[in-house]
């Protein structure tokens, strides 16, 4: 393999499918992967089957998901529409394993994880799942770059190849004189930009965004949306997005509505 120069000075490293987000098949997942592939039917990278939840206001129950049922492949990017309050942060929340459904099962690479400890669901989410979120919550003492690495190191990788892997993430998300700004130093673009590679750093199977352009100008929420769907299209993974901008569902591959609280293809919503 070629040796590269990434991002950082004096940091060498040979070039690794796994540095830049090209995964190995994860061995939890291997016997289901295989199972599937060999009748042809591709494993959903998630799957919400049955998923209901109810919170309460005051006296009154609010019905926010009554048996949603969804499903998402690999490589596939779907955009999650509907009005405020309809329940797409909770839709997430429960797919991300952040939240418990009242009722319904959770499946990640075709395995139920649903009732799985805390601990395992946390375990999960790190290696799993990425989040991007409205607002861009960078821990503000830290420079961009210190802000991808950390979650790195906290996953167990070694010093040298996370900050290999920040700088490429945050190079391709047109951050590459910025790395060593702290996020008060950043234009709300730049941070939400950051707060995306931070999502990527640990080679997520999925990812999932709530509005993550929400917080942005029309121009900037156009700029930082297409360079989100260009490193989602590079590195391979699935994404989930929720938004209220129909343009930009429009450049998603498909586009989901929640009505009732049911998860239906846009097309039928009206």
């Amino acid at each position: 393999m070629n040796k590269i120069i990434v991002g950082i000075k004096g940091i060498t490293l040979k070039l690794t499918p796994k540095l830049f987000g090209i995964r190995k098949p994860n061995p939890a997942f291997k016997s289901s992967f295989l199972v599937h592939t060999k009748i042809g039917v591709p494993t959903p990278v998630m799957e919400l089957r049955g998923i209901s939840k109810t919170f309460l206001s005051g006296k009154q129950e609010l019905n926010i998901l009554k048996g949603a049922n969804f499903s998402i492949n690999k490589g596939e990017i779907v955009a999650l529409l509907g009005p405020s309050g309809a329940g797409k942060s909770t839709l997430l929340n429960i797919a991300g394993l952040l939240e418990h459904p009242d009722s319904g099962s959770i499946f990640l690479g075709g395995h139920n994880v649903s009732g799985l400890p805390d601990k395992a669901r946390t375990n999960m989410r790190k290696k799993y799942i990425g989040f991007v979120y409205q607002s861009h919550h960078l821990l503000p003492e830290f420079s961009a770059l210190e802000n991808v690495v950390i979650p790195q190191m906290i996953a167990g990788e070694n010093k040298q190849k996370a900050k290999a892997r920040a700088a490429w993430l945050l190079d391709v998300m047109g951050l590459k004189e910025r790395i060593l700004h702290r996020p008060a130093e950043l234009s709300g673009g730049e941070g939400q930009r950051v707060a995306i590679a931070r999502a990527l750093a640990n080679c997520p199977h999925l990812l999932l965004a709530d509005e993550p352009t929400g917080n942005l100008d029309t121009q900037t929420a156009e700029v930082v949306f297409d360079l989100l769907l260009n490193i989602i299209r590079q590195t391979g993974l699935s994404a989930l997005i929720a938004t209220h901008n129909p343009d930009l569902a429009a450049k998603m591959d498909r586009r989901v509505t929640l009505r009732d609280g049911k998860i239906i293809p846009l097309d039928e919503a009206f």
